[in-house]
């Protein structure tokens, strides 16, 4: 089975991320290093990560105008992630930028094109959340909303909360990569994350691939927590 693990690399420094990512590289599919990281190394914790021979899904959740945004995909290519982030919520024209600059690049580099991710709605946001900003209340109709616009501005995967992923998987193609945060373990306290479900229970709803951070980066043995994951989706 290909391992589906993502793990979120949200440790305080750049190097706890290097060290945490070393051990990990052996049972995981994949890292995720977030803006914080980004800002503060930059291509350093990219390339570091990169010459353990590690997929790494870069997540800034880029959000600006198009031609802004298709600099930001050319410079994924030439970073060598594999996935990169941005939000859907920018506009059609904002998504297709992103991802024809990431696949033009790759073509000129001879790269794989990366995973050009569009956001829907973020794990932390509820109802509530959504009406203070003015959208949408119903968080499942705007997630649908902003899916169908990426699926028809060419983006080839998003990032979704485990509570769409029902829904989606029957309004979006089939080829269409999810990439779900808000994964907990069944022993995790509350957080932030309010729309989460268990690994297994994100895989059988239709996830491509599961971003784990506190779970395995919080756990007394890292390692030993992420080869428990990876084997309770057996």
């Amino acid at each position: 089975m290909r391992n589906p693990i993502i793990v979120a690399l949200d440790v305080p420094t750049a190097d706890e991320a290097l060290t945490l990512g070393g051990e990990l590289a052996p049972v995981s599919g994949g890292f995720k290093i977030g803006g914080e990281h980004f800002t503060s190394a930059g291509p350093e914790i990219v390339g570091g990560m990169r010459g353990r021979g590690a997929p790494i899904f870069l997540h800034p959740k880029v959000h600006d105008i198009p031609d802004k945004v298709a600099k930001a995909g050319s410079a994924a290519v030439r970073l060598d992630v594999q996935m990169l982030s941005i939000h859907v919520s920018g506009g059609r024209e904002m998504v297709k930028a992103a991802e024809q600059a990431a696949q033009e690049s790759a073509w000129h580099l001879g790269h794989t094109p990366p995973l050009i991710l569009g956001v829907t709605v973020l794990t932390s946001l509820d109802s509530t959340a959504l009406s203070e900003l003015g959208f949408d209340p119903n968080v499942a109709r705007q997630v649908r909303r902003l899916a169908n616009m990426a699926n028809k501005a060419g983006l080839r995967g998003l990032v979704c909360s485990p509570l769409e992923l029902i829904e989606l998987r029957q309004t979006v193609p089939a080829s269409m990569q999810l990439v779900t945060p808000g994964i907990r373990v069944q022993s995790a306290p509350g957080d932030d994350q309010r729309r989460t479900l268990t690994p297994k229970e994100a895989l059988h709803a239709g996830a491509s691939w599961l971003v784990i951070g506190r779970p395995i980066y919080g756990a007394e043995n890292p390692r030993a927590a992420a080869e428990s994951i990876l084997q309770s989706l057996s």
